[in-house]
């Protein structure tokens, strides 16, 4: 499989990536910002499985205009892809009377404007039977429980959930599926620093192992579904 994964450079997507290339049927295309991240993914993976197929590929996903050069490269690389998970994610934790609008945007932009408009980009390198995996947060799945500072994170994770909906139904005729994973808490840097001092219920493995298994294997059963991935209460 033809894989893409953004926010590849640190906690879930650092984890999703090195699972996915122990499978030497698999082609990893790794998306983060910054190269020096990459590389330490690259060096684990290869570490692991040495003929792991994986290519670093630095790239702001705010770099809209980009967007076209970027699938062209993506094509080049690839050719076709199989699958695309949308890890890249965006944290801001402010009381809300001291959110302002770059902090706004910023959020919005990585947390749903890239994920739209990156699938959009890449629609046309879809296989079919390929799936899209959209990463949101139990935070913004309506009748959950909320917390303080997340005003604009969890309105646009729930902004994800319906964009899966829509595009699962829009894509069904091309044999493309969309689902939607809600993430409980892991304990990576983005959440030790938005909740200093908190231990979360689950680590990156945990939950990458989940997400890795479901982008190959979900869209079988599954389409325009959003599922929720948390510890089972005891």
């Amino acid at each position: 499989m033809n894989i893409i994964v953004t926010g590849a450079g640190k906690g879930i997507g650092y984890e999703i990536v090195k699972i996915l290339c122990k499978h030497k049927q698999n082609h990893i295309l790794a998306l983060s910002r910054k190269m020096s991240d990459l590389k330490d993914l690259v060096s684990d993976c290869r570490r692991q499985t040495p003929d792991a197929k994986i290519t670093p590929y630095e790239f702001d996903m705010n770099q809209f205009d980009f967007y076209p050069f970027i699938a062209q490269r993506m094509e080049t690389i690839l050719h076709k892809v199989d699958v695309i998970i949308h890890n890249a994610g965006r944290l801001i934790s402010k009381p809300f009377a001291k959110i302002e609008q770059g902090d706004f945007d910023e959020v919005f932009n990585v947390n749903v404007k890239a994920p739209f408009f990156f699938t959009q980009a890449m629609l046309p390198l879809m296989n079919k039977g390929s799936h899209i995996v959209m990463i949101s947060s139990l935070g913004g799945v309506q009748r959950t429980k909320k917390f303080n500072g997340l005003s604009a994170y969890s309105p646009s994770k729930g902004a994800l959930l319906i964009l899966s909906e829509c595009l699962a139904q829009e894509l069904a005729e091309q044999e493309i599926s969309v689902n939607c994973l809600a993430l409980g808490g892991a304990q990576t840097k983005m959440f030790e620093k938005a909740f200093p001092g908190v231990k979360a219920p689950m680590s990156p493995q945990q939950i990458a192992a989940f997400i890795a298994d479901f982008s190959v294997s979900g869209h079988r059963h599954f389409n325009g579904k959003v599922l929720e991935v948390a510890l089972a209460e005891s």
